[in-house]
């Protein structure tokens, strides 16, 4: 059999006996899961799994088409030497889908990251070879920290580089118009009334969006946006506005990319991260399927437009990239407590401020007599700097009796290699600052002027947890929003 004969056709790419020979062979041509738990009503909502792409994002598509349209019209030398350097400025999975074609081509890859994306999206970069430059998240296009604008003059800067530039390169919607429009199409029949779609730099929408139009001028097409994002109110009442601030990640704009045709678009839901976070952790708990914030922004919207319509519609969105790069985020229930996200018992005392609570058993405690060694793999293992020593009374209450930080570590091993076959009580700070959990907030800030941390108890002294400076910030914050 020739080797042509044994290449993978489109046809051939959903089937579980499809063999592939090269890891780029398997962007694309992914399932259509219909989630019926979820659609309400008659209704029927369908999620393109563009989660299974290789590098596990929607993202691979153009990270493909891009990088071929670069190499074709001589942006890209595949034989230069020494190999060139692609740079991007991505939310992570635009770096992500670059990072596997660059890997495979054996070109070197540099990304801008805005610092509010998940630590795996940067950890999976740097393992597939990418060099990860972080920068601010708080600044808007024109500011010199931007990362579109660093990654720009990092292109200008380096020899034997090029900016791929997502937001205005015409191969991101190509791609979709070529691939994922007509995959959808197919996949559902040609039958689709509505198509919910999000902007990160707009290639989806764009080539998916005039696909869908073309070949069902009925179809609508309704854009998921977070609630800070400047594209909604374009879309809905043609206003301009200035960019608030969001935790979804890959979704929404502070300005309107190049390549985003918003004339596609009928009609535009905001999306508050609250309501992302918590649909994509329904999405999980039902369905089964673990997605991105981004997934989540479009499966609220999809649900809230269907909510609204009175005949049964068919809908498409999809499942944008894989849930795990989230698990240090939206899927932390202790991370969704610190945002607010997550509803906890109130007590209208300092109890409230309590990031982790003892008695329910959401704190990391040592005993006085575990060892320094055991204190480090605590702190290592749960990323705190300083954990309380607990001891039982014969009542069975718990009460703190040191406190153990990295400091203490230090000074200890620096006096003594031995230390660490030691127990904590030998190292642990006995100047502790107790407070009760009825004293005021006000009550606090002489603890933290002092560079200490309050330990919170009750009357019988029975250990309640701590609170640090950055717990009463988040509580301060907290009480601003619902003002």
């Amino acid at each position: 059999m020739s080797e042509q004969a044994t290449q993978p056709t489109q046809a051939d790419a959903q089937t579980p006996n499809a063999v592939f020979h090269n890891v780029l062979e398997m962007v694309g041509n992914t399932p259509l899961l219909e989630v019926s738990r979820l659609a309400p009503g008659d209704h029927r909502l369908f999620l393109k799994m563009e989660s299974q792409n290789p590098a596990g994002s929607i993202k691979d598509r153009i990270g493909v088409s891009m990088i071929e349209a670069a190499e074709r019209d001589g942006r890209i030398d595949r034989n230069a030497d020494p190999p060139p350097t692609i740079i991007e400025a991505t939310a992570g999975n635009t770096g992500l889908g670059l990072a596997l074609v660059a890997g495979q081509r054996g070109y070197k890859l540099l990304v801008v990251v805005p610092d509010k994306m998940s630590r795996e999206k940067v950890q999976h970069l740097r393992a597939m070879g990418a060099a990860v430059i972080m920068t601010r998240s708080d600044v808007t296009k024109g500011h010199p920290e931007y990362y579109q604008d660093i990654a720009a003059r990092i292109a200008s800067e380096t020899p034997n580089s090029v900016y791929i530039n997502q937001f205005a390169n015409e191969a991101n919607a190509q791609a979709h118009y070529t691939t994922t429009g007509p995959e959808i199409f197919g996949q559902m029949g040609g039958d689709i009334d509505a198509f919910v779609v999000g902007v990160g730099s707009g290639g989806t929408l764009s080539g998916t969006g005039r696909l869908l139009k073309e070949r069902c001028p009925d179809c609508r097409i309704i854009l998921a946006d977070p609630a800070g994002s400047v594209l909604w109110p374009r879309v809905n009442e043609g206003k301009e506005v200035e960019p608030g601030a969001w935790l979804i990640e890959g979704m929404g704009e502070d300005f309107i990319p190049p390549v985003c045709d918003l004339d596609l678009v009928d009609e535009a839901i905001p999306v508050t991260d609250e309501q992302a976070f918590h649909a994509a952790r329904r999405l999980l708990k039902v369905e089964g399927v673990l997605a991105g914030s981004s997934t989540g922004c479009l499966l609220f919207a999809a649900i809230a437009w269907l909510e609204k319509q009175r005949e049964p519609k068919r809908l498409v969105t999809f499942a944008c990239d894989q849930g795990a790069k989230y698990l240090s985020k939206m899927f932390n229930d202790f991370w969704m407590m610190d945002q607010g996200f997550l509803e906890r018992e109130c007590f209208g005392d300092l109890r409230d401020l309590i990031a982790r609570r003892h008695l329910s058993r959401e704190d990391f405690t040592l005993a006085p007599s575990d060892s320094l060694q055991r204190a480090v793999n605590v702190m290592k293992l749960y990323d705190v700097s300083q954990v309380a020593v607990v001891e039982r009374d014969r009542a069975g209450a718990d009460h703190c009796v040191g406190i153990i930080d990295e400091g203490d570590v230090l000074l200890a091993a620096t006096r003594d290699k031995s230390a660490f076959e030691a127990p904590v009580a030998d190292f642990m700070t006995r100047r502790l600052e107790t407070i009760k959990s009825e004293a005021k907030v006000d009550d606090l800030l002489p603890i933290f002027r002092a560079d200490r941390v309050a330990i919170v108890e009750d009357d019988a002294g029975q250990f309640l947890g701590l609170i640090t400076k950055i717990d009463l910030i988040n509580y301060l914050r907290g009480q601003l929003a619902r003002d």
